[in-house]
């Protein structure tokens, strides 16, 4: 566990940065890049606590997954492109007993468009509104419909405990609440960048199917 000031604030500024550098010239992605703005938002949900247990773990274990790879083997796992194309050539999306980076990556994919989708939301809400009803709503229309039954009923439950928008923002920004909610907007613009890139790879490569 993170010591002191360490298990620092979430800080969309720095979510930001790394998305931005993470969009290269070649309509590609970064590897790296995404993978540390990724850990900037895996801390929003650290922060908030079990009320997003359903996603948390989940974030985690993927960001790791693809970390080891890009850490093991940083020619192949540079970008997204160069991932797809070694481990369709090798035969690794079939194969089995290995966790491959397109599918892992995939989840985060998924992910990313719920977080958005909240993020935009809650910057529309004022200070004393509840943030419940737009995590549900954004909830409903992205993650949603890659969970089974019960995890849907659970997440859907838990968010009915969230706070306001005021405290929401207190409990994972600290004393940046108007730093954060001012770089909002370029935030939301480069993570939307980054989401279409990526979607339009696993379009390109038909890949969107994966089990």
């Amino acid at each position: 566990m993170a010591e002191g000031p360490e298990l620092s604030f979430f800080d969309l500024r720095t979510v930001h940065d790394y998305f931005d550098k993470a969009l290269m010239e070649n309509d590609d992605i970064e590897l790296t890049a995404y993978l540390d703005a990724y850990n900037e938002l895996y801390k929003f949900f650290q922060l908030m606590g079990s009320v997003f247990s359903f996603v948390s773990s989940d974030l985690k274990q993927k960001i790791d997954v693809l970390t080891e790879l890009r850490n093991k083997d940083d020619q192949n796992y540079t970008t997204i492109k160069s991932m797809i194309e070694y481990e369709r050539k090798n035969k690794l999306l079939e194969k089995p007993n290995f966790v491959n980076g397109a599918r892992t990556l995939l989840r985060l994919h998924r992910g990313l468009d719920f977080i958005r989708e909240f993020l935009r939301q809650l910057g529309e809400l004022t200070d004393g509104d509840k943030t419940s009803s737009c995590c549900q709503d954004a909830y409903n229309k992205t993650l949603a419909k890659h969970h089974p039954w019960v995890i849907r009923k659970a997440a859907i439950v838990a968010m009915y405990t969230m706070p306001t928008r005021e405290a929401l923002f207190k409990k994972v920004c600290g004393e940046n609440i108007q730093r954060n909610i001012d770089v909002l907007p370029k935030m939301l613009e480069v993570t939307a960048d980054v989401f279409d890139r990526t979607d339009n790879i696993y379009e390109t490569y038909q890949m969107h199917a994966l089990p």
